[in-house]
């Protein structure tokens, strides 16, 4: 991918502007972190049926969605260099109402969270909280790669996971167990961030966004990417062995050597290949992060 590449107006999507600024796309890995902290939980789900599809929903279309109506308002001017033939830049939603879907869907976020209990809704607020500061100003995180890969990568799986397995145990705090791997793999979700980052270089140098491969370089930056995804799943299959689970230990580093054959074609290029082992690589990292709820489930119902 180079630079005309990168700056070419994209395809003009087919989906209404006011779904397509919610960008669906980006639902999934909240919405599987979720679903992931109901398994680890090791609570009867089919008995909380719809505290579950609540949750899905609150993850994905309305806390997610949220973040990406924020995330476009406020880098509109960004995204008119990067992909000026989103909903806001296009004029598709036009005047303000880019920002007043954003605090609508704030509201209907925290309603819905309220209405799961205090639990849900203070990790909705912390989550909240986050959306708004990763691209508002004047905190803006995402200004620096460094702060608002970390940011995205706390929030998108381990809020979610650590919110799916409360909400089932009647809003107790999970097992160290439970925290331990929401934390691995939000650390590794900060690489996962980094990988979105390559497609917008030309216009995070121009608008002054600090992004990860502009700060190190391309090349820098997508190692650090990989060495930041591996080294969490690598103490995460150190972990399963060590609470006896040789199964789920083995099953998670296949995973991780999977990701890693991938690593080796994606360093070769990575600004061609950024988009192409995003796909295919973290839909191998979600894996194991299932497998490693699996198996933390086991733990749960043992001790329970």
């Amino acid at each position: 991918m180079n630079d005309t590449t990168l700056s070419a107006p994209a395809p003009r999507s087919k989906m209404p502007a006011v779904i397509e600024v919610l960008h669906p796309i980006t639902w999934f890995p909240p919405m599987w972190a979720f679903t992931c902290g109901v398994v680890s939980s090791g609570a009867p789900i089919l008995e909380q049926w719809w505290i579950l599809l609540a949750g899905i929903l609150l993850a994905g279309p309305l806390m997610c969605g949220t973040s990406q109506v924020v995330n476009d308002w406020f880098d509109r001017h960004v995204d008119a260099i990067n992909e000026p033939d989103r909903p806001i830049p296009s004029g598709r939603i036009p005047g303000r109402w880019g920002l007043y879907m954003s605090i609508l869907w704030s509201a209907l976020s925290l309603l819905l969270a309220y209405a799961l209990g205090p639990w849900v809704f203070g990790m909705a607020l912390i989550g909240m909280a986050i959306a708004w500061g990763y691209s508002a100003p004047p905190l803006r995180f995402k200004n620096n790669g460094w702060w608002g890969n970390l940011a995205a990568g706390i929030s998108y799986e381990g809020l979610a996971w650590i919110t799916g397995a409360a909400v089932l145990i009647g809003g107790a705090m999970p097992g160290w167990e439970i925290l331990a791997l929401a934390l691995l793999y939000s650390l590794g979700a900060h690489g996962i961030m980094t990988l979105n980052d390559f497609k917008a270089i030309e216009g995070d140098i121009e608008m002054g966004v600090r992004s990860l491969p502009v700060q190190l370089g391309a090349e820098r930056a997508a190692q650090l990417a990989c060495a930041v995804m591996a080294a969490p799943q690598a103490l995460v299959v150190t972990l399963l062995f060590l609470w006896d689970k040789p199964v789920h230990g083995i099953a998670v580093g296949v995973v991780l050597l999977i990701q890693l054959a991938l690593m080796v074609r994606f360093l070769a290029k990575p600004v061609e290949r950024a988009v192409w082992f995003s796909g295919l690589g973290v839909s191998v990292y979600v894996t194991g992060m299932m497998i490693s709820a699996f198996a933390v489930r086991g733990l749960m119902t043992s001790a329970g």
